[in-house]
């Protein structure tokens, strides 16, 4: 893969993408747009393009040629997994519930699946988590679920006095083709008293896709309920509002990462949803039973209002272009915030946004702290065989972070099918697969180091290799929730990470005859090992 170093400040091409929403006129601009996405000449960034005539059209695309950089997705064909790498679709909405101020998310199926998912956010985030279930059973499974989703959104109400409850379906509804939107509008419309809640509903089956499609299926649903359509006219467009969308691989810690930088150029970001007030890892005054922060329920209408939408990920294009038409915005789409020439994409779109011509000195020195840790780790980078595992908008991100310090995936292992961002990690093949596959696959190609969540703990010591954990779940380490690899500041922690752990790995001394010279027999007794190897 060719790499471009872009080491003049601002000066790399974006690699955002920007959308216009349905029904804007050829280079219009919404009521309320700031001086600086007027597309004004100034010296020291690129203006982004004018919009074109067709709506929901990419503006600006990454430079990556199909030929050479697009990595073939093959679906091995078996009918078992073995050491299964995904979470469902049900547990990423759950977490993107989470991310409400108040809530309370309600899995609609069996007490099992609900279980199991309880189990994995305990165990990652070593908090409550207050997930609740209709309890299906095998009558109402035949009969139909109403009267659970009833029953289930009035016990909560009373017990947990939640403001929000987020139903997510599982594969034992979806299975029987039940009409849960309409059964639940029957609900709400007859029961007066549940009134003063907002319910959302999303479609989130166990058997199709993964957790990111699971937390896009939830957000974008929250947007569709909450965000009203605003006419043209009637549009008070806050010109330093500006909306972010993260999607499920952002941890709390990057969220507030990504926070200081927007609020670095004056802007005002509303988060949605917001880990990083709900599940970071605070003590409480007492619980509730209902979440403990994440985005103000008064605050999402108002997100109709802000001057531009920024999508973290590519799975999160819907959402985020949902949103834009609701509000007439402009969204731009980043697929990473890790590595030097993304960082500079996103910093790049909050100048323009801000009308400044230049960034704040905070953020030019963490741009040169991180080209310094760049100089310093690509001793261990520059050509490091590496394996890696994880959901497509994580593996697309610290992939195409460690192309551009030399290193090479060798082996690729994701989750889903459904995100396109999986074709642009630079790797020749993506399995879509489980962590046997990534087990076999750096095995065969000699790779130094795997990057995968907890459970590829096992195949790290199968090939005795160090593991860097990434994802969700990361049970076996504290402060998952704290991990930030965004940003500046974060890509710094993470090539440290990365180039830490290939010095950490315990690796055999050169001997003579690996130059070609003969062999030589240890002479003194102090010349052989003293102490057992451990």
């Amino acid at each position: 893969m060719r790499v471009t170093w872009a080491w003049s400040i601002w000066s790399a091409p974006s690699t955002a993408r920007s959308t216009i929403p349905s029904g804007r006129m050829s280079g219009a601009l919404p009521p309320g747009t700031p001086p600086g996405m007027r597309h004004a000449r100034r010296p020291g960034f690129a203006p982004p393009p004018p919009p074109r005539t067709r709506p929901r059209v990419p503006l600006m695309t990454p430079r990556i040629s199909r030929r050479e950089d697009m990595a073939r997705l093959t679906r091995p064909r078996r009918a078992l997994s073995t050491n299964p790498l995904k979470s469902s679709a049900p547990l990423g909405a759950a977490m993107a519930y989470l991310g409400i101020e108040g809530a309370v998310p309600l899995f609609h199926g069996a007490q099992g699946c609900t279980a199991f998912a309880m189990v994995h956010m305990v165990r990652h985030f070593k908090e409550a988590i207050p997930l609740q279930t209709t309890a299906m059973n095998e009558v109402s499974t035949i009969l139909g679920g109403a009267e659970q989703i009833e029953e289930a959104i009035a016990n909560i109400r009373k017990r947990a006095h939640p403001r929000f409850i987020g139903i997510a379906s599982t594969a034992l509804t979806e299975t029987r083709g039940e009409d849960v939107p309409g059964e639940l509008r029957e609900v709400l419309a007859r029961r007066r008293d549940f009134g003063d809640l907002k319910v959302v509903y999303a479609s989130t089956p166990d058997f199709e896709g993964a957790m990111e499609d699971g937390w896009a299926a939830a957000v974008t649903a929250i947007v569709e309920a909450l965000v009203p359509e605003t006419a043209p006219q009637q549009r008070n467009t806050d010109s330093r509002q500006v909306n972010v969308l993260p999607s499920a691989c952002v941890t709390p810690a990057e969220i507030e990462e990504i926070d200081r930088l927007i609020r670095a150029f004056g802007l005002t970001p509303i988060f949605l949803p917001d880990l990083s007030t709900a599940l970071d890892g605070h003590l409480a005054e007492d619980w509730s039973g209902r979440s403990l922060g994440g985005t103000r329920l008064d605050d999402i209408p108002a997100m109709a209002r802000s001057a531009a939408t920024f999508a973290i990920g590519e799975s999160m294009q819907g959402a985020a272009r949902l949103l834009g038409t609701r509000g007439g915005m402009p969204v731009q789409v980043f697929p990473s915030l890790t590595g030097l020439r993304a960082v500079d994409g996103f910093v790049r779109a909050l100048m323009a946004l801000a009308g400044t011509a230049d960034a704040p000195p905070a953020i030019r020195r963490d741009r040169a702290r991180l080209q310094d840790a760049m100089l310093d780790a690509h001793f261990q980078t520059g050509g490091l065989r590496y394996a890696i595992a994880a959901d497509p908008d994580l593996a697309y991100a610290l992939s195409s972070a460690l192309a551009g310090m030399g290193a090479e995936a060798v082996a690729v292992v994701t989750t889903s099918g459904t995100n396109p961002i999986v074709e642009l990690i630079p790797a020749e093949e993506a399995v879509l697969g489980d962590l046997g596959d990534l087990e076999a696959g750096a095995r065969k190609a000699g790779a130094s180091l795997l990057i995968a969540h907890a459970h590829g703990r096992h195949a790290a010591q199968a090939l005795g290799l160090p593991l860097l954990r990434a994802g969700f779940p990361i049970n076996d380490r504290l402060g998952a929730q704290d991990i930030c690899r965004v940003g500046y500041r974060g890509t710094r922690a993470f090539l440290f990470e990365v180039a830490n752990a290939v010095l950490s790995h315990p690796h055999d001394a050169a001997r003579p005859e690996d130059f070609g010279a003969a062999p030589i027999e240890p002479e003194f007794e102090h010349d052989r090992p003293q102490t057992a190897p451990h």
